[in-house]
């Protein structure tokens, strides 16, 4: 894989609540360089009105390409556009389902199909709650087919101040699993982002989420 390869991802956003896990992943993948692929549902378009001032085009704005959700001839559909993988923050139960069928009805579950087929990351930030034996089967299945489901459970060790504290370190946590440090997590038996950066201000690499509006 390429360096540019290597420096791809799908992020895809539904329509579960928890818009601003999306939304963050975008803004740290944007500061950090990273060529994004940007894919919603339609549900997750309402959701975002609902939960945040953010408009779409906003997002558009810190996405380096935009997929219509019903455009199953984009480049992320086949396997041959090589990326790093792909995550839905946050991943409804309806997208879990289709994945883990195969019967995959829009561009993004269609895109994380790929992923899983070659063998690619696929972090699903699932967010349901509680859980009947079939969500369970379905998260089952993921797991097997080679699918990380890592519900946005907060680490209350890291003593958030603020909601954006405990989006930045679920986030982080997140893209760990795709080998990015964004330096926004406080690791357990290691200083904190504040605590590295001492006196002098924000150092090199820490990244600073933008508050994407309208």
């Amino acid at each position: 894989m390429s360096t540019s390869d290597r420096r791809r991802m799908i992020v895809g956003i539904s329509g579960a609540s928890g818009v601003i896990y999306g939304i963050r992943t975008l803004e740290i993948l944007h500061q950090l360089g990273y060529e994004t692929h940007l894919v919603m549902t339609k549900s997750a378009q309402i959701t975002l009105a609902h939960e945040t001032n953010t408009k779409v085009a906003a997002l558009a704005r810190i996405a380096s390409v935009v997929h219509r959700i019903d455009d199953i001839g984009a480049s992320i559909s086949s396997g041959s556009f090589k990326t790093m993988g792909m995550i839905i923050a946050p991943c409804s139960i309806r997208t879990l389902s289709e994945i883990a069928t195969g019967v995959t009805s829009t561009l993004l579950t269609r895109a994380a199909d790929v992923v899983l087929k070659e063998r690619r990351r696929l972090v699903l930030l699932a967010r349901e709650t509680p859980l009947h034996l079939g969500h369970l089967r379905s998260m089952t299945r993921l797991a097997e087919m080679g699918a990380i489901i890592m519900p946005p459970v907060p680490a209350f060790y890291a003593k958030f101040e603020t909601i954006d504290d405990m989006v930045n370190h679920t986030v982080g946590r997140a893209l760990d699993l795709f080998d990015i440090d964004c330096k926004l997590v406080k690791r357990w038996g290691e200083p904190g982002p504040d605590q590295s950066r001492g006196n002098a201000g924000t150092s090199p690499g820490v990244i600073t989420p933008i508050g994407v509006r309208s």
